[in-house]
């Protein structure tokens, strides 16, 4: 409101909150290339280490690994992964592009590698289908990653849940408290 009554301000509040991948540099590109091939170097060859410190940081601490170093590391690749995410997809939609693809991928794997392998294939996998979207129809690119990210998390919620029940009525029961736990937040 402030930016649009002051003059002589060239500020896209929208493509900052929402973002827009127009307003991508090619230098952005190349540097989200490279951070995403250094987080793959490093998940692999320090996997187990990665795996100590988020998983137990005391007992990694116990058994030498230098937690403070791969704490700072993790850290500072997720801050450089949300400052660039923030121009493609928007300040408001970056954390639950952060969020959703782990969340996803727990509603049927249950071991740490799975889980993060999962959550990086439906990451790419509703990012790209999200571009498409949002170039096909005319829609922000934030918003269309996201709507794909929510339709995925409830696609695997769905399957979990009926993976989960034996008979299927347990999956009917949790289907109906979904719905009745969405109803309830809508008439609040």
């Amino acid at each position: 409101m402030i930016i649009s009554l002051t003059t002589g301000m060239n500020t896209d509040v929208c493509n900052y909150m929402f973002g827009s991948i127009l307003a991508m540099r090619k230098d952005d590109v190349r540097l989200s290339i490279v951070l995403a091939v250094v987080v793959m170097v490093m998940f692999v060859f320090f996997y187990n280490k990665i795996f100590a410190v988020t998983f137990d940081e005391s007992f990694a601490k116990a058994t030498g690994v230098k937690t403070g170093l791969y704490n700072m590391l993790i850290a500072f690749l997720t801050a450089i992964t949300v400052v660039l995410g923030m121009r493609m997809m928007g300040a408001l939609l970056i954390s639950s592009l952060v969020i959703f693809p782990a969340l996803t991928a727990m509603r049927l794997c249950k071991k740490f590698k799975t889980v993060t392998v999962c959550a990086a294939v439906v990451s790419v996998v509703c990012f790209f289908i999200g571009v498409v979207i949002s170039y096909t129809k005319g829609m922000p690119t934030g918003a269309s990653v996201v709507l794909v990210n929510i339709a995925a998390f409830l696609l695997f919620w769905a399957v979990g849940a009926l993976l989960a029940s034996k008979s299927g009525k347990k999956f009917t029961l949790k289907i109906r408290g979904l719905f009745h736990i969405i109803r309830g937040r809508i008439s609040q």
